[in-house]
């Protein structure tokens, strides 16, 4: 049995439109001798949509979540920036002891009782305060000097802050640091911990567009070779309709984004289609030749 051992919470994109950072999860997580236990019988986490009319059905539906991962007597883990903020507000609302009872009810004989449990961490938490930074660099077999990687945080990784609590909003250092583990240089521009757009892509894509082809641009000119995200949301607008960014901005771009474990699994000498590279949107061939010379 691992020493590292989660409940693990797909979400929906990881094995939907994303289905390539599931497939990166479990080959790195492999790698690191990390177990996991796949949620299989949950459920959305609402994104955070459903919450806004219906907050009671949203914590439902998390409660049961949160619940099938204690059932399991180990933490939860995450791979989407959007399912853990929402479940760790989840988690938060919960631990009120009248939400909880209210919560209880609305439950029903779906889920069981709630009744508490280890706070929902995302593989990039668990990777820095559980497996540990030094660990993850004796890992490393396939260091990736010279690449300047952009880290691209997202919202629902640093705000609200009141019950994320882990990284500074304003000035975090966790992907940072990660990318340095790896070998990699950090790129520093203002658009990493900006919006990538994507809550609003269906009310107005034109502004969508603006807001990624601009946070592209900006790493770009600052040197990065590459995007890396923790949430395949964020992933999406910046991949997928990275092409529309270029149109609405008048540049060319093909900016690689990387999802998070197909960072680190290049650096522990991965193949990268294990890793899923194939399957994203923006060639990546260039940056893996850079990477593995080859």
């Amino acid at each position: 049995m691992s020493q590292f051992k989660y409940a693990y919470y797909t979400g929906c994109a990881a094995k939907g439109v994303c289905p390539e950072l599931h497939q990166s999860t479990m080959a790195v997580c492999r790698a690191l001798d990390i177990e996991l236990v796949e949620l299989k019988a949950a459920s959305c986490c609402g994104a955070g949509v459903i919450g806004e009319l219906e907050p009671d059905t949203q914590l439902a539906m998390n409660a049961r979540n949160l619940k099938l991962a204690a059932n399991q007597g180990v933490p939860m883990m995450t791979v989407c920036g959007t399912c853990q903020g929402v479940l760790a507000r989840s988690h938060q609302e919960l631990s009120d002891g009248d939400t909880r009872d209210r919560i209880n009810q609305v439950l029903g004989n779906s889920g069981g009782v709630y009744d508490g449990g280890p706070k929902p961490r995302h593989l990039l938490w668990a990777l820095i305060q559980d497996y540990g930074l030094a660990r993850l660099e004796s890992k490393v077999v396939q260091p990736l000097h010279g690449l300047k990687v952009g880290p691209f945080y997202g919202c629902y990784m640093l705000r609200p802050s009141d019950y994320l609590g882990f990284d500074d909003p304003y000035n975090p250092k966790s992907l940072e640091q990660v990318i340095s583990a790896l070998g990699a240089e950090p790129v520093d521009y203002s658009g990493r911990t900006k919006c990538c757009g994507f809550p609003i892509v269906l009310e107005s894509e034109s502004s969508a567009m603006q807001m990624v082809g601009t946070n592209l641009i900006e790493a770009q000119d600052n040197g990065a070779h590459c995007l890396v995200t923790p949430c395949p949301l964020c992933h999406m607008n910046l991949d997928l309709y990275q092409e529309k960014a270029e149109q609405e901005m008048d540049r060319e771009i093909g900016l690689p984004i990387l999802h998070l474990p197909q960072l680190i699994g290049l650096a522990l000498g991965l193949d990268p289609k294990e890793l899923g590279l194939d399957k994203n949107m923006v060639d990546t061939d260039a940056l893996i030749t850079e990477v593995v010379g080859a």
